[in-house]
């Protein structure tokens, strides 16, 4: 017996006889059975073909391979999508520079100089950075695992690509679709963030902790990622002592600080810049190495204006110091890298120099973890400041899709605002 079906339920006696009495409803259902029936097919194949790309290999991943995956696992749409995002938004993680009355681009490894020697490099993007991260930790102490959404088979932003090959499915596994769940698990192994993760080490008057606990996380802007999966939550975190939260603005720097994250004793926020996962590239080492937590770095110096920020923000942020330059503004540029516990001392002696702050970031201006910098600095640099010291963030806003351009602090709104406050 054949069942007329809506929405997935039969329908009784009257449905079926108010559809019959609207043919152009009826006209409507047919034709929308006439859509599904290919798309079913199409997704059925798309499906096939995601778990065939994703079967296991033998030999972990080089990062030419990684690369790679992460080309075929990217649609036309979605390319032709980001390359307009970075027209609009100047090419977000490469710098451009006039040279011989042309525009030339380089990578974020000419604006952020190396500071450490650590051997043998290679040019790889932010992505392949924290994927070999991972695999030195995994293979460096046999006591740590990887585990969350899709991780099993490389995760969304192929960062946990090869690990499960090459470490087994013992220690890098998929978990359920939840976040609690993940989060619970990893205490229990070492619950939650906040009540539980944080608040370890103090109730326990430091006899035990969780472990080495780090969560990877993706953030902020993407370009299409609008409500949901565009937002920069870090201000949330940095309200809760116990825990420790890092941004990273480079692969070198991605690579270098999760190492330090994963060894740390505290539990570790540790938030991925989406924008830069492929876009932003520069010379790695290949060896194990860290780089220090709560210790900021002054990537730029000068002498009018101190600027302070983190993560994909900083490359922005760096354009506009180039442009403040032409007009004879002197910026020195600080990343903060560790949010919380952040380095006071550095960003204090830099504004004591110059004499006024301009901090920037994608989360919304109020209740953002530029306001805590802010009003740190207005404590103990009042008699210093020249100006107020001036934010530069997103709009208390949900973010959103369309019109994503007019929600970011873009180079031009930093520079304006730098202008403002030197002629203060």
């Amino acid at each position: 017996m054949e069942e007329t079906v809506s929405q997935g339920k039969p329908i009784n006696k009257e449905q079926e006889e108010t559809l019959k009495s609207k043919p152009s409803i009826l006209a409507a259902i047919d034709e929308l059975e006439k859509l599904r029936q290919p798309l079913s097919a199409a997704v059925a194949d798309e499906t096939q073909l995601a778990l065939e790309r994703h079967t296991p290999t033998q030999n972990p991943p080089t990062p030419e391979t990684l690369d790679k995956q992460a080309d075929d696992d990217h649609t036309d749409i979605y390319r032709r999508k980001m390359a307009n995002c970075l027209r609009r938004f100047g090419r977000l993680g490469l710098i451009s520079k006039a040279k011989n009355g042309k525009r030339e681009l380089y990578s974020t490894t000419s604006v952020f100089p190396a500071s450490d020697n650590t051997g043998s490099t290679k040019s790889i993007n932010l992505f392949t950075a924290v994927n070999q991260a991972l695999h030195i930790a995994l293979d460096s102490d046999p006591r740590s695992y990887v585990f969350g959404e899709d991780v099993g088979f490389g995760g969304v932003f192929r960062c946990t690509t090869g690990l499960a090959d090459q470490f087994g499915k013992q220690r890098v596994f998929n978990t359920p679709l939840c976040e609690q769940g993940i989060v619970g698990f990893a205490i229990g192994l070492a619950a939650m963030i906040v009540n539980e993760a944080a608040k370890f080490r103090y109730r326990s008057g430091n006899q035990f902790n969780c472990g080495g606990l780090t969560i990877r996380a993706p953030y902020g802007a993407v370009g299409h990622g609008g409500h949901y999966h565009s937002q920069s939550p870090e201000a949330f975190f940095c309200h809760v002592p116990g825990i420790k939260v890092v941004i990273p603005r480079s692969p070198r720097q991605a690579k270098g600080l999760l190492l330090s994250c994963i060894r740390d004793p505290n539990p570790v926020v540790f938030f991925e810049p989406k924008w830069l996962y492929r876009l932003a590239v520069e010379e790695v080492p290949e060896n194990d190495y860290m780089l220090p937590l709560s210790e900021a770095e002054v990537i730029r110096e000068g002498s009018d204006i101190t600027l302070v920020g983190w993560g994909a923000q900083l490359s922005i942020m760096a354009e506009a110091c180039v442009e403040a330059e032409k007009d004879g503004i002197s910026c020195e540029l600080i990343d903060l890298r560790t949010l919380i516990p952040w380095d006071k001392e550095t960003v204090e002696a830099s504004v004591k120099k110059t004499g006024r702050l301009l901090i920037s970031h994608e989360a919304p201006v109020t209740g953002g973890f530029g306001a805590e910098i802010s009003a740190s600095i207005v404590e103990r640099c009042f008699l210093r400041l020249e100006a107020p010291v001036a934010r530069v963030c997103g709009l208390d806003t949900p973010f959103p899709l369309v019109f994503e351009p007019f929600y970011m602090p873009t180079k031009n709104k930093i520079l304006d605002a730098i202008k403002a406050t030197v002629s203060y």
